[in-house]
């Protein structure tokens, strides 16, 4: 029985990481890729013009 406590918890993380694995993998692409790619992009943006504020305020 020992050996059976001494597995368990590897192989349960190791079922956890492959569903965290799996879960990643078919969460990217489809129409959460549009969503994503938009707030990625308004992210982007808005550190861009945050970025360039101080520069342009420079006289």
């Amino acid at each position: 029985m020992d050996y059976i406590a001494a597995l368990l918890p590897p192989v349960v993380m190791a079922v956890a990481f492959i569903a965290l694995i799996v879960t990643i993998v078919k969460s990217q692409g489809g129409e959460n890729k549009t969503k994503e790619d938009a707030a990625v992009d308004a992210a982007l943006g808005r550190a861009d013009s945050v970025r360039q504020e101080p520069t342009a305020r420079r006289v």
